[in-house]
């Protein structure tokens, strides 16, 4: 595994982190299908929803902001991992919420983690 890889893999292990600490139960990491890859799929027990959550990581705010890296092209390929994971569950979307997060991380321990990042999008 290259390092690059390898460094991805930390720190979505450090978001996986944080939302279990946060009250989450995880799913599912590096959930990867032909459609899309999803970094984190977890349960938000607060508030009864199923989250796909994309993780983005910057050493510093030269390349910009971690958040601003998961454009309309990235978002559309989560929501079609989303549906083939929802549909590969039995897990049927009109009876259980679900939402798109994203965290950003940003140096070596910022975690910014934005609830409903985006919509669903076909």
């Amino acid at each position: 595994m290259d390092n690059k890889r390898m460094l991805g893999k930390s720190y979505e292990k450090l978001a996986a982190d944080y939302l279990i600490k946060q009250g989450y139960t995880i799913k599912c990491m590096n959930y990867q299908v032909r459609q899309g890859e999803i970094d984190i799929i977890a349960y938000d027990n607060m508030d009864d929803t199923l989250c796909f959550v994309e993780v983005k990581y910057r050493k510093n705010s030269a390349s910009g902001s971690p958040l601003e890296a998961v454009g309309r092209a990235k978002q559309k390929q989560v929501c079609k991992a989303a549906i083939y994971y929802m549909n590969q569950m039995g897990i049927n979307p009109d009876t259980i919420y679900i939402r798109f997060d994203v965290i950003g991380i940003d140096g070596e321990d910022e975690i910014i983690h934005i609830k409903d990042a985006f919509s669903y999008i076909r």
